[in-house]
């Protein structure tokens, strides 16, 4: 009996404070404590695109400018393939930056670059150094110092960036009037394909006699190369980044004389005196090349020298031909000392 009143007492006693736990309530609210110490203020980020638009604007003339040069010749026919050791500093961007700034040395053994991209706008501008309208700005400026000139330079403007490529390889040795006999140990004997630098210029071809003189596409033309080629466009096929200075029309090549009627007013009148001027050249060319054949130093019907040797004269004759050809203006980049060099040249053939 005694067992079962003490279990009932414990019951009891359990369940009365289960039941003043239940009951137990919380008090009101105390009083708001004081405001904490206020943080600083955040600094607002910078948008990441804000000057993307100074050059990706709703122009369009981004696209003007780059389906131009997708249709150029640096697009299309560049050889970019040709990525190693000298060769690769023009025909490809990364050798060209890459000889910009030292990264690059030809001259090593295995000069190499990997994945080779033609020339581009990374070739010729700062693109997205800053994010701003100062990309454009050129990898190229100021005088360019010309090869086989004894490190003569030229200021062609703007023109100074196409200069850096479109100029003569290095001849060496490079015949000199009454100098050594030089031997050609090369079908490719030659300034390579791109002089127009060297025309423009009148500099760094061979030189023989007197009477050269500056003619006003070298004196007049502050900005060089670009006045002409990079003038208002025809749409993909000539002027701006096409660098193209004829198109065709209706199925007729026509020049595109944009960049010429500020000096020339007569585009008409430009037109039929540079076919005069051209037809002059090619008859003068053909001179030369017939005496290069009688001299051994080539052969008709084909611009490839013969390996031998040969005097300073014959030798430069054949370097002087194969430049003004590669220059493929016919005269027009520089006239009176394209015609006065080949004049010269063909003059040594009869003394």
């Amino acid at each position: 009996m005694r067992k079962v009143n003490l279990f009932y007492l414990i019951s009891m006693v359990l369940f009365g404070m289960m039941i003043a736990v239940s009951c137990t309530k919380e008090g009101p609210a105390g009083p708001a404590g004081a405001d904490g110490t206020d943080g600083e203020d955040g600094i607002d980020g910078q948008d990441g695109t804000a000057t993307c638009i100074e050059c990706h604007d709703d122009s369009q003339v981004l696209f003007a400018r780059t389906i131009q040069w997708e249709h150029s010749t640096h697009a299309t026919g560049g050889n970019f393939e040709r990525n190693e050791g000298e060769c690769a500093i023009c025909h490809t961007s990364q050798g060209f930056l890459g000889n910009l700034d030292g990264s690059y040395n030809y001259e090593e053994d295995g000069a190499f670059i990997s994945n080779p991209n033609p020339p581009n706008c990374y070739t010729c501008h700062m693109i997205h150094d800053t994010y701003t309208t100062d990309d454009l700005a050129f990898t190229v400026t100021g005088p360019v110092e010309l090869r086989n000139t004894g490190g003569a330079t030229f200021d062609f403007g703007n023109g100074s960036l196409c200069a850096s490529c479109h100029q003569g390889r290095t001849v060496d040795p490079f015949p000199e009037v009454g100098g050594d006999d030089i031997e050609v140990t090369s079908s490719r004997y030659g300034v390579h394909h791109g002089p127009q630098a060297n025309t423009l210029a009148g500099m760094g071809l061979f030189e023989p006699g007197t009477g050269y003189t500056d003619h006003p596409h070298k004196t007049g033309i502050a900005n060089g190369c670009v006045t002409c080629h990079m003038a208002e466009p025809f749409g993909q096929q000539a002027g701006g980044h096409t660098m193209n200075i004829s198109y065709v029309y209706h199925g007729s090549t026509e020049v595109n004389v944009a960049g010429c009627t500020d000096c020339h007013t007569d585009p008409d009148g430009l037109i039929e005196n540079t076919e005069e001027l051209q037809a002059e050249i090619q008859a003068l060319l053909d001179e030369l090349k017939g005496h290069l054949d009688a001299a051994g130093i080539t052969e008709e019907g084909s611009d490839s020298s013969i390996p031998g040797t040969y005097s300073a004269e014959v030798a430069g004759a054949c370097l002087n031909y194969k430049a003004i050809t590669e220059d493929r203006s016919l005269g027009v980049h520089n006239p009176s000392y394209i015609k006065k060099v080949l004049q010269n040249t063909i003059a040594l053939f009869s003394e």
